[in-house]
């Protein structure tokens, strides 16, 4: 293996243990302050993140040039998308372990080649059967006794159904504007929805921000701003079967995280659903992973 895939594959993985201990951040911080109230200071602080960026990227002219309209456009739908997708899982964590919201939220690896089928981007029998392997899995992992489901993981669920929309936004539009541009755009729109939002339900207070202050951060910088900008630069070269593959393992590390930090366990029932959750992401993107066909699975936002 070339010494540039290999490095390339492992900032993939960075990104992944990234977005996935995050999970475990979000956990943490609704014990100080309410989701929409975490939201919009995490997403201000990872839109803030990437000005510097955006600005380097100006300096050397590397920015794709569009119109300011088609820029706001795009940037206003994702951005929506986006705050529907947050605001559900953050919601819906604080009623369910990191593990599983990790690995419910990964189902848009599934969703997103089913959703295509509209916008005449159809999936083949791959699809098909990683849809059957991640709907048994999540059988396993939320379905309990008396056919009861958390609501917390009905309210995961329902947001990797708004990250597999955003994802079609993306795949659909952002090739026409600059990514990091865009990212800024989604990223304060959904800060600036969630903190109107948090304004109306909640009573945000700087003591309690500040006492969130860690997960916040971790939140915000790392697994908006950082974790952002590694995946966009290591997708430039890397296959899209290892990224598949690799940021797949986001729900792997979440229940890893919540384990190791939290002290988070996941019975053998909930382990097996898990096995056949992330069986379904592969198989989602068999036709990825062995060159036949383009993934539609890009650049997440899924912070």
């Amino acid at each position: 293996m070339k010494t540039g895939v290999m490095k390339n594959d492992a900032l993939l993985l960075m990104t992944a243990m990234i977005w996935g201990f995050a999970f475990v951040a979000q956990r943490v911080g609704m014990r100080f302050i309410g989701p929409f109230t975490y939201n919009a200071v995490r997403f201000a602080l990872g839109a803030a993140s990437l000005l510097p960026l955006l600005y380097w990227r100006r300096a050397r002219g590397r920015q794709i040039r569009s119109s300011v309209r088609l820029r706001m456009r795009v940037g206003l739908a994702a951005g929506a998308f986006l705050f529907f997708a947050a605001s559900l899982q953050q919601i819906g964590i604080v009623y369910t372990s990191a593990g599983k919201a990790g690995f419910i939220t990964t189902l848009y690896v599934v969703l997103v080649p089913l959703f295509g089928i509209v916008v005449r981007r159809g999936t083949g029998i791959a699809g098909w059967v990683g849809a059957l392997l991640a709907v048994s899995g999540l059988y396993l992992l939320s379905v309990r006794e008396g056919f009861t489901v958390s609501p917390g993981d009905l309210l995961v669920l329902a947001s990797a159904v708004f990250w597999a929309l955003h994802v079609l936004v993306i795949d659909l539009y952002g090739r026409y504007v600059d990514s990091i541009e865009l990212s800024i755009i989604q990223f304060a729109l959904c800060s600036v929805l969630c903190g109107v939002t948090a304004l109306v339900f909640e009573d945000p207070g700087l003591q309690g921000i500040l006492t969130a202050a860690v997960p916040i951060l971790y939140g915000g910088l790392f697994s908006v701003g950082i974790a952002y900008t590694l995946q966009v630069v290591a997708q430039k070269n890397a296959p899209p079967s290892h990224a598949a593959i690799l940021l797949s393992l986001e729900g792997a590390f979440a229940a890893l995280g919540g384990w190791l930090l939290i002290g988070e366990v996941l019975d053998p029932r909930s382990l097996a659903g898990c096995v056949l959750m992330f069986a379904g992401m592969l198989a989602s993107q068999w036709q990825v992973i062995t060159g036949s066909r383009k993934s539609l699975t890009p650049s997440v936002q899924d912070p």
